[in-house]
């Protein structure tokens, strides 16, 4: 292994156990020698690789953001219809969040009031499902006469709260609950003809295309997601 790789085996293993730190502790609450020694590093090597606490927070940050970001490219292409991309979107994230730890810690970094980031996800998020539902429509999936700012805002109201209530139990990103979420909603977003072509569990080849999801244990809780 060369130095380049170890310097970057290392960098990870910090974003990693800083991700750990802030999802069990919160930013204020986690300390950097913990961080350190959950990555198996001295101080010294923390410190070269991030000089501050706020340097760590915004690179497990970023790399939430570059993970959510390649999940939503994804279902976009790889779904059969704009309607279906959303709902598939939906899940995929809804996993990451679950399983993965810095992708739910970044997340919730991103989304603290006090925080300044050049990223917003949350209205990411928002702008996805409005632009998904005009594409929709252009597809004739989603009824002309439809309220687009409704149903966006209903949208992303529902899986926003789901990500709320999760942190404090983690089923509510499961994708039975998603599963469930989709059969009340795609009734109201979608024209009778669309709505026999979708599948409120997902695609199921996109789903299983997406990537790792670090934290998730084996066994059958992992199969039934």
């Amino acid at each position: 292994m060369t130095k380049q790789e170890r310097a970057m085996n290392t960098r990870h293993a910090l974003i990693r156990s800083a991700a750990q730190a802030f999802d069990q502790f919160g930013y204020t609450r986690a300390k950097l020698a913990g961080i350190s020694a959950g990555a198996g590093v001295s101080s010294g090597a923390l410190h070269f690789h991030f000089d501050t606490k706020a340097a760590m927070a915004a690179a497990v940050e970023s790399e939430a953001a570059r993970t959510l970001h390649a999940l939503a490219r994804h279902a976009h292409r790889k779904s059969p219809s704009p309607l279906q991309a959303l709902v598939d979107s939906s899940h995929v994230i809804a996993q990451q969040l679950r399983w993965d730890v810095v992708v739910r810690a970044g997340f919730h970094l991103n989304c603290r009031t006090a925080h300044h980031s050049e990223t917003n996800l949350r209205q990411e998020w928002l702008e996805c499902v409005r632009r998904t539902l005009e594409r929709s429509a252009t597809h004739g999936q989603t009824p002309p006469q439809a309220v687009r700012e409704e149903l966006t805002a209903t949208v992303v109201g529902a899986t926003a709260g789901f990500e709320a209530l999760a942190r404090h139990d983690r089923s509510w990103l499961s994708r039975h609950t998603l599963t469930g979420l989709w059969h009340t909603l795609l009734p109201q977003l979608a024209t009778p003809k669309a709505l026999t072509q979708l599948q409120p569990a997902g695609t199921e080849s996109v789903i299983n295309a997406t990537g790792t999801t670090a934290d998730r244990p084996a066994g059958a809780d992992a199969l039934r997601g």
